[in-house]
């Protein structure tokens, strides 16, 4: 596999002339939760054919984060983990980060953000407008992936396209009752395309079950020229407190122990194969290699310059 490459003419944000996005201040996302999209960031990259956009939606600083990440582990533990990794126990930046695939014939938006005005910002830095994305694909349906379907007013977002989700998925949301899903997802229903494993969303572009983060939690490998990107959204929430130790317990998870089985079969995967993923959660621009440590164990490391070469 050969690596892919960034392209020179999408700058990661407005005036930038840097191949690499870097974060002034993380101030994304206002305290309201509300996107500010003036800041909004994208990072372009070239896989085979195809080009790869990660786009920043949104970040924050999260407090009390051992309430969240690794939750059958002691305070101990998390705080020597953290500290020989170098990030503090008790406070965590968080980054939402969908994705966007122009394969030539079809732009297809992978997850929508916390909201409409964050994600639609930061395609416009990538060249791309709401009315120009073909597809839309949602890996799950938590709140910060499915926020940006409709705007403030409830208008449908991406009123030109296609929506895909997993049939699992849709079904656990359809019954429980989840005042977001009834206010984003039902009314885009009929437009819907509902997949399991295996299924080809696009040409280069297959559905990978990943259950666990939620009943129908799904990823995505993308894949032209022999070139290949697995798309892992949620599977694994913090490149140290989840995907380093794949069997500590996160919050969010809805199965722990499906969760935890299914991070170590995706990143044992990529880890053998030596494919790039991204990661909706991962520090921006979301895209990194893994490398197997010991069994269950495994090391992030952040892409560099091997999509500029």
């Amino acid at each position: 596999m050969s690596n892919s490459k960034l392209t020179r003419r999408h700058a990661l944000m407005a005036g930038a002339a840097a191949p690499f996005a870097t974060i002034a201040a993380p101030t994304l996302v206002r305290a309201d939760g509300h996107a500010a999209p003036s800041n909004a960031i994208q990072n372009t990259f070239e896989l085979g054919e195809f080009q790869v956009s990660t786009l920043l939606a949104g970040t924050r600083a999260v407090g009390d984060v051992h309430t969240i990440f690794g939750l059958n582990v002691s305070d101990e533990e998390f705080a020597a983990v953290s500290e020989a990794n170098f990030i503090p126990a008790d406070e965590a930046q968080f980054f939402f980060t969908p994705t966007v695939v122009r394969t030539g014939s079809d732009i297809v938006l992978f997850d929508t953000g916390l909201s409409a005005a964050g994600t639609t910002a930061a395609l416009e830095q990538a060249g791309i407008s709401a009315a120009d994305v073909t597809c839309v694909v949602l890996t799950h349906m938590h709140g910060d992936h499915i926020g940006g379907l409709t705007d403030e007013a409830g208008n449908e977002t991406f009123a030109n396209a296609r929506y895909v989700t997993g049939q699992v998925e849709f079904d656990y949301w359809a019954g429980a009752e989840n005042e977001n899903f009834e206010a984003k997802v039902r009314p885009l229903a009929e437009k819907m395309t509902f997949v399991g494993d295996g299924a080809s969303i696009a040409p280069g572009i297959t559905s990978m079950a990943a259950f666990g983060h939620t009943p129908g939690h799904m990823a995505y490998m993308v894949e032209s020229n022999d070139e290949q990107v697995l798309l892992m959204a949620d599977a694994a929430n913090h490149y140290v407190w989840s995907l380093a130790y794949p069997e500590w317990e996160v919050r969010f998870d809805a199965d722990k122990a499906a969760a935890a089985e299914t991070r170590k079969q995706l990143l044992g995967m990529v880890a053998a194969d030596r494919i790039p993923l991204v990661g909706y959660h991962m520090p921006f621009p979301g895209m990194g290699y893994v490398e197997t440590v010991e069994e269950g164990r495994f090391r992030y490391v952040p892409a560099s310059y091997q999509q500029i070469l």
